[in-house]
């Protein structure tokens, strides 16, 4: 496959760039470099300009630009490269990148355990039948080696709720579709507090929720999507029905 053309910014775009006010200068680069990605003026692949043009162009300091790259490179939106053929380039952040960013903002709004669970029900529900019909062989050997791991924890007395979380969010994973694992990504801490609650109630039930994964995985290989929806929906009813009685 032909490597993608890479675009340097150059000088006849100087008027992409406006030189910034002193108040939280970093940050006024950084929204403007956003706003020319959603505007399309910056794509996936260009090169931004060197350090130097970048200050020159924003009538900034070093450390201000480098202060700023950072924060996008953090965002997933550049990607910061060494060498020769080095630079800034523009980016496109992962399902991952941006459902931990949703992450952080979810963690600072009040959810209940049964509010999650809620909302569990009704997207987990509705994704199986895609995870039965797109799941490949690669993915099912993924989902069982994690179950090979969980009941390894579970002899040794060292389960813990963040397996379940993690086995929830690789089956959406099956579905190949970017936009559906950056939801589960964001969704991954409130779902974890949801579980550890209701382990509150049922100290036990790491044992039998491994042993349903262990089913719903062979109904996906299967390729029963009846059979996998029916383990799924009363795997989550119980969750649902424990953290009620909280």
């Amino acid at each position: 496959m032909a490597a993608a053309k890479t675009q340097t910014v150059g000088a006849g775009d100087a008027d992409m760039f406006k030189a910034v006010s002193v108040n939280r200068v970093s940050q006024s680069i950084i929204d403007q470099i956003k706003l020319l990605l959603r505007q399309g003026r910056l794509k996936p692949g260009d090169r931004l300009p060197s350090e130097r043009e970048l200050c020159e162009r924003f009538g900034v300091s070093r450390v201000t630009v480098r202060e700023a790259l950072r924060v996008l490179e953090a965002s997933g939106l550049i990607e910061i490269r060494v060498g020769a053929r080095g630079g800034a380039f523009v980016t496109s952040p992962t399902s991952q990148q941006i459902g931990e960013g949703l992450a952080d903002l979810m963690s600072l709004s009040p959810m209940s355990a049964p509010q999650v669970t809620e909302a569990r029900q009704i997207f987990e529900l509705s994704i199986v039948p895609l995870v039965v019909e797109r799941a490949t062989d690669e993915d099912i050997a993924a989902l069982r080696g994690m179950l090979e791991l969980h009941r390894a924890a579970l002899e040794r007395g060292e389960y813990d709720m963040s397996l379940s979380a993690d086995f929830h969010v690789r089956v959406a994973a099956c579905t190949h579709n970017p936009a559906i694992e950056m939801l589960v990504h964001s969704f991954h801490g409130p779902l974890l507090m949801s579980l550890i609650e209701a382990q509150v109630v049922a100290p036990t039930m790491g044992r039998r929720g491994t042993a349903e994964h262990v089913e719903f995985v062979d109904a996906i290989e299967a390729r029963d999507a009846e059979r996998a929806l029916s383990i799924m929906r009363e795997h989550l009813q119980r969750t649902a029905d424990r953290v009620k009685e909280m």
